[in-house]
């Protein structure tokens, strides 16, 4: 089972705006028709019912958008890139690299834009005034987002079987679902999850097969994190002790810290114990002796190899899930929405190896479009700039005419 694979995923770049001027008969001076550029396809992420692994994703590790297209002449605009939908399990957490941002699709169908397409440059029909009736410049696209993700995924179960290596778990799911769990008689013969649909009566649940947890896999001993993270999903624990342990009342506490060490919040999980190999007479024998050590806590008796006591087993599991389900508070109603206007943009200047550099999201996003576009579009960079609050920035920092100015990439002159 592949549950952690990182991927690289790229956004369209928007498409770049049209210089076109009117070419007709009988028209002298036809007036700028260039078109605005399409917007860059975005990358989707879906959480598709259908799969159940990351497998699919290991071999490729570049998933890139399609690119919007050009402007063209009589205000044509340029076809938006199509975006690249990439399907994972119900039940995907999904980090960015580098940054707090995270999802967890953990409902089969939801979807997040991972990233977004670079919008398309505007065509120089978009720039003609009273002023300046013939603009000879266009607007670039900008480009699209480029971001490293994790993908991790923990397993959506009703019920986790967790214990130590050997204790049954695997044949307890194989008798009470059609799960086929490897079964041997070595430690970590299960070394991925397995999951099993139980059917009860008319009605059913999802068992998870957790593979044997060792002292110190909270600190990913063993493959301690590979393990635990899916302890994360499922509703009730079912605590599978080996009844002819030397202490089994050891090996669940054992078993309990560690899930506790991992994530605390799970200490108040619903659990459930049962003692297995109920039809070994050792371990009939010592039955009582064993559920007088876990008071109060309730002990199950079963045997997975024969099946017996598995159906009370089954049955207690599907209570407790009831309980669990029924038990959760109705959200209270909030409070009505305060809309607040958007916070604009601070544009921030410092004097830096004898240039005034601007930053700024808005005045980085002009100086792409703009920059490199000719005499013109430099202009009108620094018109933008100046309407941001650029001149008093540089007012008060001294700044005098004939300085150097560096947005991004390009280079002004400040005409004061």
């Amino acid at each position: 089972m592949i549950d952690l694979v990182q991927i690289r995923v790229i956004s369209g770049s928007g498409g770049k705006g049209a210089v076109s001027f009117r070419r007709e008969k009988f028209v002298p001076r036809g007036g700028p028709d260039g078109g605005d550029g399409g917007r860059g396809g975005d990358v989707v992420l879906i959480a598709d019912p259908g799969l159940t692994t990351l497998a699919h994703l290991r071999f490729k590790h570049l998933y890139k958008a399609k690119d919007g297209g050009a402007g063209a002449k009589r205000q044509r605009h340029g076809a938006n890139g199509e975006s690249l939908v990439v399907r994972v399990p119900a039940g995907t957490v999904v980090s960015v690299e580098g940054d707090e941002e995270s999802w967890d699709l953990d409902q089969p169908g939801m979807q997040v834009i991972a990233a977004r397409g670079g919008d398309g440059g505007r065509g120089n029909a978009r720039f003609a005034n009273s002023v300046r009736q013939a603009p000879n410049f266009a607007e670039k696209g900008l480009p699209g987002e480029d971001k490293k993700l994790k993908l991790e995924l923990k397993l959506l179960a009703d019920a986790g079987i967790v214990g130590l290596p050997n204790a049954g778990k695997s044949t307890l799911l194989r008798s009470v679902s059609r799960a086929t769990p490897e079964v041997a008689d070595f430690p970590f013969t299960t070394l991925e999850p397995v999951l099993g649909v139980v059917e009860l009566g008319m009605e059913a649940f999802v068992m998870a097969d957790l593979p044997g947890l060792i002292e110190g896999a909270h600190a990913g001993v063993g493959l301690g994190h590979q393990f635990l993270r899916h302890v994360e999903r499922t509703r009730v624990l079912v605590h599978l002790l080996d009844g002819s342990a030397d202490d089994p009342r050891v090996d669940y506490d054992t078993v309990r810290r560690e899930i506790e060490l991992y994530d605390p919040k799970l200490k108040d999980r619903p659990e459930i114990v049962a003692v297995n190999k109920i039809d070994m007479p050792v371990v009939r024998e010592r039955l009582e002796a064993l559920r007088a050590q876990f008071a109060p806590i309730e002990v199950i008796a079963i045997s997975g190899a024969t099946g017996e006591g598995t159906r009370e087993l089954l049955q207690l599991i599907q209570r407790t899930l009831q309980e669990t389900s029924s038990a959760v508070s109705v959200p209270r109603l909030e409070e009505i929405p305060v809309i607040r206007p958007k916070e604009r943009d601070r544009l921030d200047v410092s004097e830096e190896n004898g240039a005034f550099v601007v930053r700024g999201q808005r005045a980085e996003e002009a100086a792409l479009k703009l920059g490199g576009s000719g005499y013109e579009a430099l202009d009108e960079l620094q018109e933008r700039l100046r309407r941001m609050g650029l001149e008093k920035a540089l007012r008060r920092l001294g700044a005098k005419p004939g300085d150097r100015i560096r947005v991004g990439s390009v280079e002004l002159e400040w005409h004061g």
